[in-house]
């Protein structure tokens, strides 16, 4: 697909709604020689006001039967991060955490997309992969158990049971990790052309923990050591243009990675005929004018059988990630005097050490999910986190409700994570048109490249003013 890129923020896929069939209803594990049944959700009927009343899901800060949640704004405009608690997931007592860091203009819009339709389209590819598992298995596995009987070959079966379920569940997140960015890019309301996500996402099934990631969210393992001291785990990958297997798949895609002469610690994705946008992260949804280029939606995916030594699980975005270590998360973790606090003390953390480390910059958004796998929480401050979640959502209601009746056009101001406050000055008072509203952004020098104007360490900018010359109208802008 080629691409032609202008001014405005407009997407230039123009497909329709997705075709995707949710299956109403599907078959779950085998119990007992009996099949449970299960129903499903659509995505044509199923709306967000039905959404918010599911029970045991939790999208805002408080606490739930095994989790707490948390997430502060930073100094750079709107909450871009999201994330969600949903116990119950599949069946009972499997549970799905998620944490979603946008990127970009529209990026708020993007992550609360994902945070809402990417569990269900996860339930979905589940179920459709164990339907069909069950179907090929059946007859197989009655043959096996006839020819086979000795206890022993029978706990060879057993065992090789573990497989079977990480490779469905690997398959279950290879298919809505790409469903949920088909989704996004013919969306009608959701501007993805220059704006995305990343995504942490679990599901913990049992002893089993089943991870899919993209971008550098990131998701740690605290435990306890053989002196019951606290050590973390890391579960995830952070997916940044510089680690060897993406740089070279990016390259391959004529994309370019390189990072910007004062900021030489975050690699970022530029496109091949421009110094734009410079993408620092190499997988996200979203992010359409790179995905010809080599980002890629495609999730990382692991499984690992938790034992009794395994406390709790910590999903955060990269404001938290900037300024603690793995190490220092889990110790606060463990430390907190309520587990339903635990998540606002590693945010609350995080923001001393942005204004010790990086006091000239602006704190980026932070959100954590912390799971404790014993499913034990305690049961006072109830009250308190009941409130603060009700006064939350109020606000992020009317935050979603605007975003999605009005899309207004973002602000060019130049919002740095590890930069200095005086250096936005140099780069003041650009010229913008909003075809929308009318409303300019007036500038020094109209003359701007893409490379002046990123807005994060892990963003996307709107895409400034291009040109498609010739040659670029000739090889990409004619493109389907």
């Amino acid at each position: 697909m080629g691409i032609c890129l202008s001014t405005g923020n407009q997407c230039s896929c123009n497909g329709g709604a997705n075709g995707e069939r949710i299956s109403g209803s599907c078959l779950g594990i085998r119990v007992s020689g009996r099949i449970e049944r299960k129903r499903t959700f659509s995505d044509h009927t199923f709306s967000i006001q039905h959404l918010n009343s599911i029970p045991n899901r939790l999208v805002y800060n408080g606490k739930t039967r095994n989790s707490c949640i948390f997430t502060q704004q930073g100094r750079k405009g709107i909450n871009q991060d999201a994330m969600v608690v949903w116990e119950d997931f599949i069946s009972d007592g499997a549970i799905f955490c998620g944490v979603f860091d946008g990127h970009g203009p529209h990026g708020h819009v993007v992550a609360r997309k994902v945070r809402d339709v990417l569990p269900r389209k996860l339930e979905s590819s589940w179920e459709s992969s164990q339907l069909k598992h069950n179907r090929s298995d059946r007859t197989s596995c009655f043959r096996w158990s006839q020819k086979n009987s000795a206890d022993g070959e029978r706990h060879d079966m057993d065992g090789s049971q573990e497989d079977k379920s990480s490779s469905l569940w690997r398959k279950a997140f290879l298919k809505s990790y790409k469903a949920m960015d088909k989704e996004l890019k013919s969306h009608p309301k959701v501007d993805c052309f220059c704006s995305g996500c990343t995504a942490v996402t679990l599901v913990k099934q049992g002893s089993d923990l089943f991870v899919g990631s993209i971008g550098d969210s990131r998701a740690i393992l605290g435990s306890k050591d053989s002196s019951d001291s606290p050590v973390a785990t890391q579960l995830t990958v952070d997916l940044k243009p510089d680690l060897p297997r993406e740089a070279e798949r990016i390259k391959k895609c004529k994309g370019r990675v390189f990072a910007l002469q004062d900021e030489p610690e975050v690699p970022r994705v530029w496109l091949p005929f421009d110094n734009a946008p410079g993408l620092a992260m190499a997988r996200a949804f979203g992010d359409f004018c790179l995905k010809d280029y080599g980002v890629i939606s495609i999730p990382e995916f692991s499984h690992r059988v938790l034992t009794d030594n395994d406390l709790f699980v910590v999903l955060a975005s990269d404001g938290v990630w900037d300024v603690l270590s793995n190490q220092e998360v889990v110790e606060i973790v463990h430390s907190a005097p309520t587990r339903s606090s635990a998540a606002r003390m590693v945010v609350d953390s995080a923001a001393r050490e942005w204004k010790l480390k990086y006091p000239t910059s602006k704190m980026d958004d932070c959100a954590v999910v912390c799971l404790f796998l014993d499913g034990k929480m305690d049961s006072n401050s109830e009250n308190e986190e009941r409130s603060l979640a009700t006064l939350q959502m109020d606000e992020m209601d009317n935050t979603e409700n605007s975003d999605e009746e009005q899309r207004l056009e973002p602000s060019l101001q130049r919002n740095n994570t590890v930069r200095s406050s005086e250096e936005k000055e140099q780069i003041g008072g650009r010229c913008s048109q909003s075809e929308e509203n009318g409303e300019s952004i007036c500038a020094k020098d109209e003359n701007w490249l893409g490379l002046e104007g990123v807005t994060r360490v892990n963003s996307l900018i709107q895409l400034p003013r291009f040109s498609c010359t010739k040659n670029i109208v000739e090889e990409g802008c004619n493109g389907g």
